[in-house]
């Protein structure tokens, strides 16, 4: 038997905000509060165990901020990769330098919260079809 992902944990300041923001971005809806105030962030056809991960967005006094030894990425999947860009900092993204030359498949992001992610170029099928 094997694991997978079930949820990914991001401890913030703002957990209200990063889950509009995070549920924008992946067309993820709210679907639980813990009494700490974690919201919980997921597909709303699947919810908790589907095959796509939660998200929880966890408060903290003193969350890290930058680079982390773990990231999200994401990629495109109804749009080119510049139109996903415009649409990303639209919804409060904004451009991250973390030493890339500008040739690599990925560009890098920070979420409102300064936390690090990249926009693959490479543009994947939506869940459920070919």
């Amino acid at each position: 038997m094997a694991c997978r992902i079930s949820e990914l944990v991001i401890d913030c300041a703002d957990p209200e905000a990063l889950a509009v923001f995070w549920s924008e971005i992946l067309g993820y809806v709210e679907l639980g509060r813990d009494d700490d105030g974690s919201i919980e962030i997921g597909p709303a056809e699947a919810g908790f165990g589907g095959p796509q991960p939660t998200l929880i967005l966890s408060p903290s006094s003193d969350p890290r901020r930058g680079k982390l030894p773990l990231h999200i990425d994401v990629s495109p999947t109804d749009r080119d990769h510049e139109a996903e860009w415009e649409r990303l900092l639209a919804l409060g993204a904004r451009p991250a330098d973390v030493g890339q030359s500008g040739a690599e498949s990925w560009k890098v992001l920070a979420d409102p919260e300064g936390n690090e992610f990249c926009l693959l170029h490479r543009r994947l099928p939506p869940l459920g079809s070919a």
